[in-house]
């Protein structure tokens, strides 16, 4: 719509200009005809001249304006109004024509155009006087109203046609968009994978829907996580306490009991507790790598030292089956991390490595680094993973084997654990295994820690 109101301006402007132009063109050839007479009457002079006083009085009727002309002295020695002769005229455009210069003077406000031609004596280039020639413009001015009019309806009837347009093609090209926004809007309860869109009318919408499935599909598998986890969890606090509860019951039950079977249920009752512990202390473990940066407790840590700590608490646990620990250290290593976290991820990995390890095999552990990064590498003998369940065993409570798993003792946490503690520290954790071959994991930690 602005350019339709320009338009409006331009054409009422050009058409002024061009009015003028045109009234001012035809009354400068009817004044060089004027000016000619009176060059060779003597007018100038004093002479009279009929012809010269009646061509004088049509130009002014014609155009509903006023002729004066004005000799050498400044002195008006003819006005078609007959209320300024013998008077004297100064201005810019009358000592103008005196120079030589045809001047012109067009003023909107007061509606009249002003031209000024000098009399030249005939035969010579000799200025001896003036003819001023004053008309209304009136009629360009009725003229300009008039084709404001037009143009004003014109200009109606193209905003209402723009805003019709505007308006059926603002609700054809958004149409698919309410296509979307209804389908978001029909998204209800827990079924999700049921309420994928499809909306090809545009790219974009086709990109949008695009998102929205994969946004859908994560969801679901983030619920399918959720209530995995919650069962889980419900599950693996749960067995230890039934656990205890049917031992407990079981010496209770008893009058007697001898002192060799208290002290195997006790016994019992004891580990079943430790693994209770142990779980909870996995989830609070989780807990706070789920927490923010600021939690994060960083100091200068000789990294060497760390995972010979970590190592020597482990090998007792080896030993048991055999299995030969070994740490290979190609440098030493300092680096900003927060030591307890990085210790539990490093000893959740160790630990794997000896769990889930053939009897008499091996976990060799190596430490390197350059200058932005240092790497732990964590290699076992052991039974390997499936290839189909290596992108989840970083999930909570995911087990490859439910049931060796929770013989062995493990609470399915630990590996999440340690990815959270290494993801803390804006590191990197690869797995690669082949399944009855071993496994290995590598680390990927900053030297420096940039919050």
């Amino acid at each position: 719509m602005i350019p339709i109101f320009l338009m409006k301006y331009v054409i009422l402007e050009n058409y002024v200009t061009q009015s003028v132009a045109q009234k001012r063109s035809m009354i400068q050839g009817q004044c060089q005809d004027l000016v000619s007479q009176i060059s060779q009457s003597g007018y100038i002079h004093g002479a009279s001249s009929s012809a010269v006083d009646r061509q004088m009085k049509q130009l002014a009727n014609l155009y509903n304006g006023r002729v004066i002309v004005v000799n050498s002295n400044f002195r008006i020695i003819r006005d078609t109004f007959g209320i300024d002769e013998d008077k004297y005229i100064i201005s810019e455009e009358v000592l103008e024509s005196f120079l030589g210069t045809d001047s012109s003077n067009y003023n909107q406000e007061n509606e009249f155009l002003e031209l000024t031609v000098p009399i030249k004596a005939e035969g010579t280039k000799e200025i001896e006087g003036i003819l001023i020639v004053s008309v209304s413009t009136e009629d360009v001015d009725e003229g300009r109203d008039a084709l404001n009019n037009t143009v004003w309806i014109l200009q109606v009837v193209l905003t209402i046609l723009i805003c019709m347009t505007a308006f059926y093609m603002a609700r054809l090209l958004t149409r698919p968009f309410g296509k979307i926004t209804q389908s978001l809007e029909e998204v209800r309860g827990s079924v999700i994978e049921d309420q994928e869109i499809s909306i090809p009318d545009y790219t974009e919408t086709k990109l949008l829907s695009e998102a929205y499935n994969r946004m859908l599909r994560r969801m679901k598998l983030q619920e399918d996580s959720r209530q995995e986890f919650v069962s889980n969890v419900s599950h693996e606090l749960k067995t230890p306490i039934t656990s205890m509860k049917v031992l407990a019951d079981s010496l209770l039950a008893q009058d007697e009991v001898p002192a060799e079977l208290y002290k195997e249920f006790m016994g019992d009752i004891a580990e079943e507790i430790d693994r209770e512990n142990k779980i909870i202390t996995d989830l609070l473990s989780l807990v706070k790598m789920d927490r923010k940066s600021s939690d994060v407790n960083i100091q200068e840590t000789n990294i060497n030292q760390l995972i010979e700590l970590i190592l020597k608490r482990l090998r007792p646990i080896a030993a048991k089956r055999g299995i030969d620990l070994v740490l290979e250290s190609f440098k030493p290593v300092f680096a900003e991390v927060d030591e307890t976290k990085l210790t539990l991820a490093l000893s959740n990995l160790v630990e794997n490595g000896i769990k889930y390890n053939t009897e008499n095999g091996w976990v060799h552990v190596s430490l390197n680094v350059d200058n932005k990064y240092f790497y732990v590498k964590v290699e076992d003998s052991g039974i390997g993973i499936p290839e189909e369940s290596q992108e989840h065993i970083f999930e909570r409570f995911y087990r490859v084997d439910k049931s060796h798993s929770r013989e062995i003792g493990g609470t399915g946490l630990g590996l999440a654990i340690t990815r959270s503690a290494v993801l803390m520290h804006h590191g990197a954790i690869k797995v690669y295994s082949k399944e009855g071959e071993g496994t290995t994991f590598t680390v990927r930690i900053p030297l420096k820690y940039v919050p």
